[in-house]
């Protein structure tokens, strides 16, 4: 009995202990420092951390309007991303679970700009919209092209939202396809023979089925657009006037532009429990729905 508990304990450190060490060296130590910090007004330079309390979180939440900006372009800029990246993944989805000949060609030219890394995405970008759209709409006339797409608050935020989910959907439509390929052939054969139209069978059949898979692709895509910083960094800079500035690029300015890195530490703790919260909110809501085959 004791040789078989030793080696299940030698198994799993084996298996777990590499795990383990980098979590605790890659995550929990600097999560650990990043509280610490948040309590002192350190530059991050000098080798002097004066303590200062709770004093950054209640100017967080008391004066710094910045940071209150930046979280509702955040949010806002949640919403609609996570909205049409599940909807339109989904959408293609559905489509490229049909028997179609060029379905795996099609595939993978939706999931192809998920490859592409977000900065230089976002330059390429950059380009399409100050260069490629305008020489279009000079040619075409058609006012859509001829928007000034990053000069203006409004049309700045769908520029991003726009680039956001062109990148992510071919990423989400994945994990929709293996949970549509996962649906019993049965279940919908059997709610068409009984006269379920198309719409029927999505909402009654397929709906409750992929369910799962819209919980984590709603998980995926929620932490995603909370954490948007790249495209942000790339496109906008945080412009027209910190209009399109989210949390993490106000967090990077806070801490590495302006060496208020005590500041900027609790900045990163009340994202991460604003973040942490929603996540758990959303997969407790979703899983609810989840059907038991």
């Amino acid at each position: 009995m004791n040789r078989v508990w030793s080696s299940s304990i030698m198994q799993q450190i084996v298996f777990m202990g590499p795990f383990v060490v980098l979590f605790i060296l890659i995550t929990a130590i600097p999560f650990t420092f990043g509280i610490y910090y948040s309590f002192t007004d350190w530059n991050g330079l000098s080798d002097k951390l004066p303590w200062v309390g709770i004093d950054n979180y209640k100017f967080i939440f008391t004066n710094d309007t910045a940071f209150i900006h930046s979280l509702w372009f955040t949010i806002r800029f949640t919403i609609v991303s996570v909205i049409l990246c599940n909807v339109i993944g989904f959408a293609i989805a559905y489509f490229l679970s049909k028997p179609l000949k060029s379905r795996n060609v099609l595939r993978t030219l939706f999931f192809m700009p998920n490859v592409i890394g977000g900065i230089i995405l976002g330059f390429i970008w950059l380009f399409i919209y100050t260069q490629g759209f305008s020489t279009i709409g000079e040619y075409t006339g058609i006012a859509f092209f001829n928007l000034p797409w990053l000069a203006t608050e409004a049309t700045a935020f769908w520029a991003l939202v726009i680039v956001f989910v062109w990148q992510g959907v071919g990423y989400i439509m994945v994990y929709y396809i293996a949970g549509l390929a996962n649906v019993p052939r049965d279940l919908i054969e059997a709610a068409t023979i009984d006269g379920a139209n198309t719409s029927q069978v999505l909402r009654n059949v397929i709906f409750p089925m992929v369910m799962p898979s819209i919980t984590v692709c709603i998980f995926i895509s929620t932490v995603a657009s909370f954490k948007s910083f790249d495209l942000n960094y790339s496109l906008t800079k945080g412009g027209p006037f910190l209009s399109t500035e989210s949390v993490a690029m106000n967090i990077y300015t806070e801490a590495f532009a302006k060496n208020n890195m005590g500041l900027g530490a609790a900045k990163a703790i009340v994202f991460f429990f604003i973040v942490m919260i929603i996540s758990i909110i959303q997969v407790s809501l979703t899983k609810k729905r989840e059907v038991q085959v």
